[in-house]
């Protein structure tokens, strides 16, 4: 299929998803946009629940499988929009609407690297295409509950606003709630063991602290103090104090590494929520950032959360769009953005074809 033919359905296909509400744990209707665009281009899909997936035609499961994967949720509309945010409005070269830049942009321009290849012949690797849901949310029911097909696959693109640069490294996110031990007493005697005390002590070293383990791409495991909790008496000494921290981690170390790192340098009792969403980083060497050198694509650190948190294989993430657009009021894309981003998939696809993943 033609390049730009491809690109006017999957442009029709994001002003479609645009007038489709699809707040997270609601994606049922876009879902179906999706669905109802695979049967119209005699694609055979899958589904589970809310998320929709395909192979290319000639599927051959002894070569390995390249994902392609972005998320057809988005978050509420900000009360300060002045367009309609469910009204796919071109207007100066952009394209408005909730969801045009995060992440609607990157999922059509997947969806059309897709089609490009969908039913070529003598591919060296496989592609499977998935539109998942809950990616703003980190849910259960998003890209982790088809981790049995994503799994099966031997590298991922995630589809994001980069700017059509490629993250090939992200922060991972683990919040730890801690909790520190006093003894109660009376605030005019001057008695028990303040809480609150031993807490800023624990906070101070927190803030100052730099880990020495640091990622290559990504630099050093950011903590951060985000809550306390003490005190409901003005002349009580507290005997407790909970604070969470928030770590926005690398893979230089493994979490239950960390955890274990803070819990002897603490007061605290710490524990985390979850360990779920995990760093990712892919090696220098890898081929698909050798392409990306050769095509002269730059390559960073990426700082935002997305679903290569929860994938289990090699990953990078790009997209087209701009990050600092996500989640704002009259969110758009320009409509350049959307060719470009086509284009240079299906030319970083080309080039990791000619330099062949290894399954």
């Amino acid at each position: 299929m033609e390049q730009t033919i491809i690109f006017q359905k999957t442009f029709q296909l994001l002003k479609d998803l645009i007038a489709t509400p699809s707040l997270s744990r609601e994606e049922e209707n876009a879902a179906q946009v999706i669905r109802d665009f695979f049967t119209t281009e005699n694609i055979i899909f899958h589904t589970r629940q809310n998320n929709t997936w395909a192979f290319n035609k000639y599927f051959d499961k002894n070569l390995p499988t390249l994902l392609l994967n972005s998320h057809i949720d988005t978050v509420k509309p900000s009360s300060l929009y002045t367009k309609n945010p469910y009204s796919p409005i071109e207007e100066d070269g952009k394209l408005y609407g909730l969801g045009s830049n995060d992440a609607g942009g990157a999922l059509v321009s997947l969806i059309g690297a897709f089609l490009y290849f969908y039913d070529q012949k003598n591919l060296p690797f496989n592609i499977c295409i998935a539109a998942t849901a809950e990616e703003e949310i980190s849910g259960s029911n998003g890209i982790a509950s088809i981790s049995d097909i994503t799994s099966s696959c031997t590298l991922a693109i995630v589809g994001e606003p980069t700017e059509m640069q490629m993250a090939t490294a992200e922060r991972g996110l683990m919040v730890i709630d801690a909790t520190v031990y006093g003894v109660t007493g009376h605030a005019a005697r001057d008695t028990g063991d303040n809480a609150i005390y031993k807490a800023i002590e624990d906070i101070h070293w927190i803030k100052n602290h730099q880990l020495e383990k640091l990622c290559p791409v990504l630099g050093a495991t950011k903590m951060t103090v985000t809550v306390i909790e003490a005190g409901k008496q003005h002349n009580v000494v507290p005997d407790i104090c909970k604070y969470v921290i928030d770590v926005r981690t690398t893979a230089a170390y493994d979490y239950e590494e960390l955890i274990q790192f803070l819990q002897s340098h603490l007061h605290a009792q710490i524990q985390a929520r979850s360990t779920r969403l995990q760093p990712s980083v892919i090696a220098d060497e890898h081929p698909i950032v050798q392409a990306a050198k050769e095509l002269n694509i730059p390559t960073f650190g990426s700082a935002t959360l997305s679903d290569q948190a929860l994938l289990k294989i090699p990953s990078i993430k790009m997209g087209p769009g701009k990050s600092e657009r996500s989640h704002t009021a009259d969110e758009y894309i320009f409509i350049q953005e959307l060719e470009e981003g086509l284009n240079i998939y299906i030319q970083l696809i080309k080039k990791l074809s000619c330099l062949k993943v290894k399954k």
